[in-house]
């Protein structure tokens, strides 16, 4: 489990292809590595992977061929990527639950400058806008936001100047594509709607 509060913004340094997938290096400035051990999960850019090896700035990951047709933004070398190490029961929720398990991939829309903060437009895959409600909870990317407004599959949030420049968000426009997590509990709700009938 993580938080969608993002530790640091790490770049993919090295990629392998693999039998059924990739190998990558995720080079980090910023993240402790003092804690963390082989088998341990990180999410990097919202997709929770297992650490293969580790290295003091640095560690290693395998990802699926499955992984990588769910999601995007793991594919390029020296692509930066949000990075978080998995919840320990001791820790602050400073964001909220978030699986690590890509339930989609979206299209931003609109990326509009407001003064004091900006305004992400994204359009999510119909299969997920039920999910997705005002004041409700989602992660792009691995970083946990606040839903403002929704319309038919389109969704708006608001980024402050923080999470841009502690994320990869910054980066984004009109065309690109994210990483989608739902709300946890919004999930699991609609299961137990479902199977009552």
């Amino acid at each position: 489990m993580f938080t969608g509060i993002i530790a640091d913004v790490g770049t993919i340094a090295d990629k392998q292809e693999r039998d059924g997938g990739l190998r990558l290096r995720i080079a980090t400035s910023r993240l402790d590595m003092t804690d963390v051990k082989l088998g341990d999960s990180i999410a990097v850019n919202g997709v929770c992977l297992t650490a293969v090896s580790l290295e003091d700035k640095s560690f290693t990951v395998d990802v699926s061929r499955e992984t990588l047709h769910c999601t995007v933004g793991l594919e390029q070398q020296g692509a930066q990527v949000n990075l978080e190490k998995a919840l320990r029961l001791a820790d602050r929720l400073g964001g909220h639950l978030v699986s690590g398990h890509v339930d989609g991939v979206g299209d931003v829309l609109d990326f509009v400058n407001l003064g004091e903060s900006w305004k992400l437009s994204v359009r999510a895959p119909k299969a997920l806008a039920k999910y997705i409600a005002a004041k409700g909870s989602i992660t792009i990317n691995g970083v946990s936001l606040t839903v403002n407004q929704v319309e038919g599959t389109d969704f708006e949030v608001n980024l402050i100047p923080h999470t841009l420049q502690e994320t990869t968000l910054k980066g984004l426009h009109p065309d690109s594509r994210v990483n989608l997590e739902i709300d946890l509990i919004a999930r699991y709700v609609e299961r137990m709607m479902s199977a009552e009938k």
